[in-house]
C-alpha cells in the first residue's frame, strides 16, 4: 500500500465502502488507514 498517498488512500477506501466491495479488500485499506494513524472523518 505504500504506493498510495494518504489522500488517495482515505478516497480509494471511500468509494471501496460506498461501492460495497469485498469486506477483505475494505478491510485491508482501513487496515492501512490506521497503521498511518489517519482521520477519515466519515462515518462507518
Amino acid at each position: 500500500m505504500n504506493t498510495l498517498d494518504d489522500q488517495a488512500l482515505i478516497h480509494t477506501y471511500e468509494d471501496a465502502v460506498n461501492l460495497k466491495l469485498e469486506e477483505e479488500f475494505i478491510q485491508i485499506l482501513y487496515a492501512e488507514i490506521n497503521k498511518r494513524k489517519l482521520d477519515l472523518n466519515i462515518p462507518l
